[in-house]
Parts: structure tokens; sequence; C-alpha cells
């Protein structure tokens, strides 16, 4: 026991800061992802059809543009993460911030679709400099043992983009042209990240370990738990799977609410309520870790998404029965946020957890990146939203039978 209390920490460094920078730098993280997410990712489903109008470029190619930079964002993080281990967040994500704001600039001036593209080629990388990762990692390194507390602020804060950003595009949108709108929200993200960044991720950042600690026995046995293979690709695939759910549920509801003949500013408001329930989500997801089991806790968010992508295609009214059916899907999704933060470690422990999150989160990742396209695709081929949201909502009730099976003994001792 003195032999294993002696060890050095791998997760709450000496070096750890204290006191005003700390929350300082908490606060700051929380303002800066809820506009980083408001303007990088929900103000794209809401003047998509403007894109489409004005340019003449259809919404599968669009759309498409905006999942490369999701991709992007994706391989970027790999090389970003490593970047992050080693100097800390300030640099990092205030020249994240300073590209976010070109890419949007270049986004708003294409005078053709190749340069579009270009811009959102460049909006996915600052996206894997300013999104969740880096300020997961941020509040994971200097908060220790205190970081699902920041972790929570966080995603709490965050999860209010889409209900502040939306209504605030729509509004820009109704005055303004939608090159206008993202020029708007450009100085808007220029004064509100780039100096807070700066400024505010001050905190001390622990030097770099020379190399990963691989030695399992050097942990904490209670923290080594045996990982059996078939059931973390399993429940891998079946995160994936929902991932896919979730992901284009959210980006393609705007042009759902579009074919069901209600405006901008009507569907904007409905993509804004889910953001609402999404914190209602993160709010609650304690309270349901003590009344549930993992697998019963995974299976019933997932449930929860399938069945509101199913409500989604199945009713076409009225209005305060959709923003109801709104506000529990962006419940399931707030909950899937913290659910898919914890599966890791809830289930295998904390010692391997960056090797072991890494490999669990990569095809999630490339989902989020695939899935606002895969919307807009099916949308096509299938003969409109509301058929597309059908199959979205089948593919969303796979991922239910995958995580229920991933749980079972068997499985588990493979």
């Amino acid at each position: 026991m003195t032999q294993r209390s002696a060890r050095p920490s791998t997760t709450a460094p000496s070096t750890m800061p204290t006191g005003r920078a700390l929350g300082w730098a908490l606060g700051v993280l929380c303002l800066t992802e809820i506009v980083s997410w408001g303007v990088l990712y929900y103000a794209f489903p809401v003047l998509a059809a403007g894109i489409t109008t004005n340019t003449g470029w259809s919404t599968p190619t669009i759309t498409a543009a905006f999942s490369a930079a999701l991709v992007v964002s994706a391989l970027a993080g790999i090389v970003v993460g490593r970047i992050m281990h080693r100097h800390g967040p300030r640099w990092l994500m205030t020249g994240g911030s300073l590209l976010a704001v070109s890419a949007v600039v270049l986004i708003a001036s294409a005078p053709s679709l190749p340069i579009f593209v270009a811009g959102w080629l460049l909006a996915g990388l600052a996206m894997s400099c300013v999104l969740y990762a880096p300020a997961f990692a941020a509040v994971t390194v200097w908060f220790g043992p205190r970081r699902l507390r920041a972790l929570t602020a966080i995603t709490l804060v965050a999860g209010l983009a889409s209900t502040v950003f939306a209504p605030l595009t729509a509004a820009l949108d109704t005055h303004l042209s939608w090159r206008g709108t993202y020029l708007v929200l450009a100085v808007v993200l220029a004064v509100l990240t780039v100096p807070t960044h700066y400024f505010g991720l001050r905190p001390a950042w622990p030097p770099a370990s020379p190399r990963p600690v691989e030695n399992e026995s050097s942990a904490d046995p209670a923290d080594v738990r045996p990982v059996h293979w078939p059931q973390f690709w399993l429940l891998a695939t079946a995160f994936t799977i929902n991932t896919v759910c979730l992901y284009a549920t959210v980006i393609n509801l705007v042009p759902l609410l579009h074919d069901r003949g209600y405006n901008s500013t009507a569907a904007s408001w409905a993509l804004g309520i889910g953001g609402v329930g999404q914190v209602l989500g993160r709010l609650g997801y304690a309270t349901l870790t003590r009344r549930t089991g993992l697998t019963l806790r995974t299976a019933a968010i997932f449930a929860g998404a399938a069945i509101t992508t199913g409500l989604f295609a199945l009713l076409p009214g009225p209005y305060l029965v959709l923003l109801f059916v709104a506000l529990i899907a962006g419940n399931a999704r707030g909950l899937a946020t913290l659910l898919s933060a914890t599966a890791v470690s809830d289930r295998w422990g904390t010692a391997r957890y960056a090797r072991l999150n890494g490999l669990f989160h990569a095809p999630q990742m490339l989902a989020s990146a695939l899935a606002p396209f895969l919307g807009a695709w099916l949308a096509g081929v299938l003969g409109g939203y509301p058929i597309a949201f059908g199959a979205l909502a089948i593919v969303g009730a796979v991922a239910v039978a995958a995580a229920t099976f991933s749980g079972s003994r068997r499985t588990a001792e493979r």
C-alpha cells in the first residue's frame, strides 16, 4: 500500500494549477465552446437552404462540403491531440480560433463551389483545434480528480449552442444574405474566442511524459479491468451506429421541417429547442447513472434517439408537438454525449483510458462526419426527408440491439 501511494500520479500532476486561474480558464472554455459550436456547426443547417437558393449548388453537395470538414476534423484530431499533450491548449486554441475566423470569411465570400469547399476544409482543421476534444483534454489535466464537474459544466453550456445560434442565425439571415450572416458570425467568433483563448488559457501545463506508461502493473489494480475485445468492438459499433442516427437527424432537421412546410424561423427554433433538451439531459445524467445499470442505460438512451427520429418521420405536425419531439431528441443527444465520454472508463477503468478511448471513439468521429451527408443523400435517394428519417430510425434501432447484446454475459466473456 505504501509503495502504491508513493508512485507519481498519472492523472493529477503535481504542477496542477489551483485557484482563480482555473475558474477563469473554465469560464473561458464554456464561452468559447458555445460560440465555436454555434458558428462552425449549428449555423450551417439554418443557412443551407439559402445557400442552395442563392448559388444553385445542390443541398447534398453543400452538405458534403460540411461533412468533409468534419472528416478533416476527425483525422486532424490525432495530430492535434499530440500537440496538445506536449504544449497545452493556449496557443493551439488561439491559433485554431484565428483559423476558424479565416475559414468562415472564406466560406462567406466564396465565388465558386471549389473555394466554398476549401473554406469548409479549413474550417474542419479549425474545429479539431477549438471544439470539444482540446477543451476536454485541458480540463482533464488541469482539474484532475475534479474533472467530471468541469466536463459537465462545459457540455451544459455548449449544449445551448443551437438554442442561441440557430435563432440568431435565422434572424440575421432574414435581414442579410447567407454571406452577410456568415460575415457577422465571423466577427462574433473573432471577438469572443481569439482574445479569450489567448488571455484566459494561462494555467501551467505539465511537461509531457517522455513515453506513455505501458506497464499496467504500475497502475492502481482497481483501475485495470480485462478487456474482452468482442464486447469492446460490438459496443463501439453500437455507439457508432447511434452516432449516425443522432448527427444525421440534427443536421437534417431544418430541411425536414422545410419539407413539412415550415419556414426557416420555425425550423431554427425547433433546432434550438433541441439544445435545451441537450442541457436537460446532461443535468439528469448523474441521476440516471445511480438508477440504471450500464447496459440498460445505454440501450435506453439509444432507444430515445431512435424513437424521436421515427416520430419526426411520421408526424407532420402540429408544430408544438414537433417542438416537444425536438426537446426529447435533444435530451437523448445530451445524454449520449456524457454516455460516450464515460463508456470506456465505466467498463474498463482509467489506467489505459487514452489508448482504449482513442480506439473506441475513432469510428464515432468518422460517423459524425459522414452522417450529415448520409441524411441528405438518403433524402435524395428515398424521395424526401420524412422517408430518410424513417430509415435513420431503423438504423437507431439496430444500435439499441447491438448495445443490448454487447452487455450480455456471453459476449463479455468471449
